[in-house]
């Protein structure tokens, strides 16, 4: 049975995730059936409620205001538009809608309180509601904690030693200051990071190391793969090779075996096959719908399909399935078998 640590050293992280693959998969994968339903993969919707404009200069994000993407920067959405999309969402199998700023920073303004209104409506309607709005200090946590938030995304993006290397604007300490804050106002913590950004392997393991000594662990683990994106300082960067991002999903996975690890950005040009390898490592969540903010995602009814290919189902909204410990099917087929052949003697 997998137990809680909160004390990983970034060698023992290493040799996890530098295994065999196969073996590697095997073990994440019945660590996630000791925690988890496997046939259970939680449908999310990222709605873009403020595009572009943002003055952070992160080198992957289409959405800075100084690179020339061809990203025209809009205003926030009204309100009303946003509960429409999120009904809309509902209706196609999500159980989480995530809300998305390109801000720096929450300010408290008259935006902010609109942010809220929309936090309250979607709350409302029976599913999670998770923001990504950037940094954001105590008072606005519990501002939003009052409004019904359930979770809060703010990535750590990579190892904290390559960090300086993708971002200028916002420092390692503001990412971990967040989280604290978020943490403080008992919402769901929702961090995760990149890769493909032309950082090392110990640059993943540090962002792992980092992650799995959090106290608690963040509730969802999202494991994104870049997306190149003409005009960003990483627009001639490779494609991830599927084989590092199981490795990843495994690693993750066996090191928080609590955790929700989220299949996130980049899992448009991925194979069936290749996704189903994910899931069976351990991811337990995915986001479904046109876009992740403004690079290309999956349809809702492609991801119906997979899952009917795969024998998947979606996970309910605020399903506490992350602290139950789940039977595994070929356990209790196995036992079924065992009970089965016993009275027969």
């Amino acid at each position: 049975m997998s137990s809680l640590r909160h004390n990983w050293k970034t060698e023992e992280i290493q040799a996890i995730h530098d295994k065999p693959l196969l073996d590697l998969i095997f073990e994440a994968a019945s660590i996630h059936r000791e925690n988890f339903d496997p046939q259970k993969v939680q449908v999310s919707s990222l709605i873009s409620i403020k595009t572009g404009g943002c003055p952070e200069d992160c080198s992957y994000c289409p959405q800075a205001a100084r690179y020339n993407t061809g990203l025209e920067a809009q205003g926030l959405m009204k309100t009303d538009a946003v509960l429409e999309m999120a009904k809309r969402a509902k209706n196609q199998g999500a159980s989480r809608v995530c809300l998305g700023a390109a801000w720096r920073e929450v300010k408290d303004n008259n935006q902010f309180d609109q942010v809220l209104d929309m936090v309250k409506g979607i709350t409302n309607m029976g599913v999670e509601v998770c923001c990504t709005l950037g940094m954001l200090n105590e008072n606005q946590a519990d501002k939003l904690k009052k409004a019904g938030l359930y979770a809060y995304n703010h990535n750590i993006d990579t190892g904290q030693d390559y960090y300086k290397s993708i971002i200028s604007t916002r420092t390692y300490d503001d990412r971990l200051n967040t989280l604290k804050n978020v943490q403080k106002a008992k919402i769901s913590v929702c961090s995760g990071g990149i890769i493909g950004m032309g950082e090392t392997k110990k640059d993943r393991i540090g962002m792992l190391t980092t992650l799995s000594n959090l106290t608690p662990h963040p509730d969802s683990v999202p494991i994104n793969t870049l997306v190149a994106v003409k005009g960003t300082p990483l627009e001639k960067q490779k494609e991830v090779p599927i084989w590092d991002l199981i490795r990843m999903i495994a690693t993750a996975r066996i090191i928080m075996p609590h955790s929700v690890v989220r299949l996130s950005a980049g899992r448009n040009s991925r194979r069936a096959q290749d996704q189903a390898l994910c899931f069976l490592a351990g991811a337990n969540s995915i986001f479904s719908g046109e876009k992740l903010l403004t690079t290309p995602n999956p349809e809702f009814n492609e991801d119906k399909e997979l899952f009917s290919l795969l024998g998947l189902k979606e996970t309910p909204a605020f399903e506490s399935s992350q602290r139950e410990k789940k039977q595994p099917a070929f356990e209790s087929s196995q036992r079924e078998k065992s009970q089965a052949a016993s009275l027969t003697q």
